[in-house]
C-alpha cells in the first residue's frame, strides 16, 4: 500500500484558446516538478478559463481532445501523472471536467457537478452538469477531485468522503475580487471540518479579459492547519510531501507564502490584469493621456509597473483651460516614471470644430457641447496615436465617474482597456499614496515616489471650463462613493442608505445619475474586475428603465 506521495501544485498562467501553448506550459511545469508523483493544475487549464462560447465550437473540442491525447502519451515515461482541467464530451454532452493522465493514458475522468451561474459565471450556458462524482484511484490512494464551485457547498465533498476519498484535490478557476481570498479559505476550512479530510486547492493565476486570477493555492491538513501556500499573482510550482498516518493522510509543512491584502492586492490585480491583456493580445505597448490629474497618473504608474517604461507613451493635450499646474504635474509624473511625454495642443482642433459647427450652432451660448468637443478632440488625438503607433489606448476613468456618467462618450471614454474601471475615487487616492510608499514585488516600474504630492492633494478637475472642479457637478467623493457602494454592491433601499447618514434627496440624485449613465457604460472599454459588482457581467441593468420614477 502506498504510504507516501509527492504532489506538485502547478499554479500557471494559461491563455484562453491557446490549446497547444497551454499544453506546452503543462509539460514544462511537469518537467520542473522533479520527484513528483502527481502534478495538479487549475480548472480548464488546457483551454484556458473561462472559454465562454468558444468552447461550443466542435473543432475547438476536437483540438482539446487531441491535446489531451498528447499529454497522456507524455506520461508513458513513468514519471509524474497529470491532473488537468479540460472541457470534455461524453454521451452527447459537454462537461467541465478534470482528467487524470497516467502511464500513457487517460485513467479517470470526473465532471463538475455544481455549475455556477451568477455574476461573471454562466457555465450552465455552455456545460452540462455531471453526476455526483466518486473518488479516483491513484496509485492505491483514493482522491476526491471536486472542481471549484463543487466545494462552495457541502454536498460534493460529503459524497466523496462517504465514497471513500482520502484526500480532496480541488482544481480551481477562482477570479480575484477584494477580500475573496478569505472567503475561499473559509469554504475550504468548512469542507475539511465537515469531511475530516485534508485538502489541496490549486488556483489559476493571470488575466483574462476583465478577470484576474490571483493564485494563492494552498494545502490544508485534516486539523485545518495550513501546510502549504503559494504566492499570489505569480506563476509557481510547489512540491508537497504527503504521508499516510494512523488517522489519515498528512501534508508536511512547507512554504507558506503570505497573500497580498487590501491595497496591495488591488494594485497587484490591476498590474496583472493590464499586463496580460496587453501581452496576450499582442500589443507592443500602451498610450494614454496624461492630464496632470490623479486618475491618469495612477493609470500611467500601473502601466509602467505592468509593462515597463519603454512600452508606455503619454500625451499631454492642453486646451485654453489647462492650468500651468497641470502642465507641470504631467511633466513630473512622466519624469518620475521614465516615460515619453508628447505635448499636443488641441487648441487648433477646438477652433476647427467651432468654425465647422458655427452655422449649425447659430447664436446658442456655449454649454456642455463645447466641453465635450474638447474631450472628443483628445480622444481623437489619442486614437490616432494608437492607430499609427500600434499601441493600445488606455482609458483612465474611475468607477465613481463611470457610475454617474461623469465622462464623455467618444472622448475620455475612448480606449481599449481601463485599469480604474472598478476603482472608486477614494480608492484612487489611497492607491496613489500606497504606491508612493511601497514598491510591489515583481513590477517593472521604478522604486520610490512615482507621482508628485500635488497630483494627490489638489482638487480633481476635468479642466473643460474656467476654474472647474469635479465638485461643481458631483457630491464630495467620500459621500458619492459611499452612496454608490450602497446602491451597486449592496443593492440597498433609500431608507437603508439614509441610515448611513445620507440625505434622501442626494441619494435620489445619485441613483438617477447611475441609471441614466447605463447607456454610456455599455459602450465603455473592458477593465479589471476588483469588486463583487463590477460593471458588465456582474451588474446587468436595462438601459430603458423607469423604475426610479416610482420611488
Amino acid at each position: 500500500m502506498t504510504d507516501r506521495l509527492t504532489i506538485a501544485m502547478a499554479q500557471i498562467n494559461p491563455t484562453v484558446g491557446d490549446i497547444d501553448g497551454n499544453a506546452e506550459r503543462i509539460l514544462a511545469a511537469r518537467e520542473k516538478s522533479i520527484g513528483a508523483d502527481l502534478v495538479v493544475y487549475s480548472e480548464l487549464v488546457l483551454c484556458g478559463y473561462p472559454p465562454e462560447d468558444l468552447v461550443l465550437k466542435p473543432f475547438f473540442q476536437d483540438k482539446v481532445e487531441q491535446a489531451v491525447g498528447r499529454l497522456a502519451e507524455a506520461t508513458a515515461d513513468g514519471g509524474a501523472a497529470l491532473l488537468i482541467g479540460a472541457p470534455w464530451r461524453n454521451e452527447g454532452k459537454l462537461h467541465n471536467a478534470v482528467l487524470l493522465l497516467d502511464q500513457g493514458s487517460v485513467v479517470a475522468i470526473r465532471f463538475k457537478y455544481d455549475l455556477p451561474n451568477y455574476g461573471v459565471f454562466d457555465e450552465k450556458r455552455v456545460f452540462a452538469s455531471g453526476p455526483m462524482p466518486g473518488p479516483v484511484n491513484f496509485r492505491d490512494v483514493r482522491l476526491g477531485v471536486p472542481i471549484c464551485e463543487d466545494i462552495w457547498s457541502p454536498e460534493v465533498p460529503e459524497c466523496l468522503e462517504e465514497s471513500g476519498a482520502e484526500i480532496l484535490v480541488v482544481v480551481n478557476g477562482s477570479p480575484f475580487e477584494s477580500d475573496k481570498d478569505d472567503v475561499r479559505m473559509q469554504h475550504a476550512v468548512a469542507r475539511v471540518t465537515e469531511t475530516g479530510l485534508p485538502l489541496i486547492y490549486v488556483n489559476q493565476i493571470g488575466g483574462q479579459d476583465e478577470l484576474v486570477f490571483d493564485g494563492g493555492s494552498f494545502a490544508l491538513n485534516a486539523d485545518r492547519s495550513l501546510a502549504a501556500r503559494q504566492p499570489g499573482f505569480a506563476e509557481d510550482i510547489l512540491l508537497t510531501e504527503w504521508s499516510r498516518e494512523a488517522d489519515g493522510w498528512q501534508c508536511a509543512v512547507t512554504e507558506r507564502a503570505p497573500h497580498p491584502e487590501g491595497l496591495a492586492a488591488l494594485y497587484a490585480a490591476m498590474v496583472q490584469g493590464l499586463a496580460d491583456y496587453v501581452n496576450k493580445n499582442g500589443f507592443p505597448g500602451v498610450v494614454l493621456g496624461l492630464s496632470g490629474g490623479i486618475d491618469s497618473a495612477l493609470s500611467a504608474a500601473v502601466a509602467v509597473d505592468a509593462l515597463g517604461s519603454d512600452r508606455v507613451r503619454c500625451a499631454m493635450m492642453p486646451s485654453p483651460y489647462t492650468s500651468q499646474e497641470s502642465l507641470e504635474d504631467a511633466a513630473e509624473v512622466a519624469r518620475l516614471l521614465g516615460v515619453q511625454l508628447d505635448d499636443i495642443n488641441i487648441g487648433p482642433a477646438i477652433e476647427a470644430f467651432g468654425t465647422m459647427l458655427g452655422p449649425i450652432f447659430e447664436d446658442r451660448p456655449p454649454d456642455i457641447t463645447e466641453e465635450n468637443i474638447q474631450a472628443r478632440s483628445r480622444g481623437l488625438t489619442l486614437m490616432a496615436m494608437s492607430n499609427k503607433l500600434g499601441h493600445m489606448l488606455l482609458t483612465t476613468g474611475n468607477k465613481s465617474e463611470m457610475s454617474v456618467g461623469y465622462a464623455t462618450l467618444y472622448g475620455d471614454m475612448c480606449g481599449g482597456f481601463s485599469v480604474l474601471k472598478d476603482v472608486y475615487k477614494m480608492d484612487v487616492f489611497a492607491l496613489c499614496k500606497w504606491r508612493n510608499q511601497n514598491y510591489p514585488t515583481g513590477v517593472l516600474g521604478p522604486d520610490g515616489r512615482v507621482m508628485p504630492k500635488r497630483v494627490i492633494t489638489k482638487p480633481p478637475s476635468a479642466e473643460l471650463r474656467p476654474d472647474q472642479t469635479d465638485q461643481d457637478s458631483l457630491p464630495e467623493y467620500d459621500v458619492l462613493d459611499d452612496i454608490l457602494q450602497c446602491l451597486i454592491e449592496k443593492e440597498m433601499s433609500i431608507a437603508e442608505i439614509e441610515a448611513h447618514g445620507h440625505d434622501a434627496e442626494m441619494i435620489q440624485r445619485v441613483w438617477r445619475m447611475l441609471d441614466l449613465a447605463e447607456y454610456k457604460r455599455r459602450q465603455a472599454p473592458p477593465g479589471v474586475k476588483l469588486t463583487s459588482r463590477a460593471f458588465g457581467k456582474d451588474r446587468r441593468y436595462p438601459i430603458t428603465n423607469s423604475f426610479r420614477r416610482i420611488i
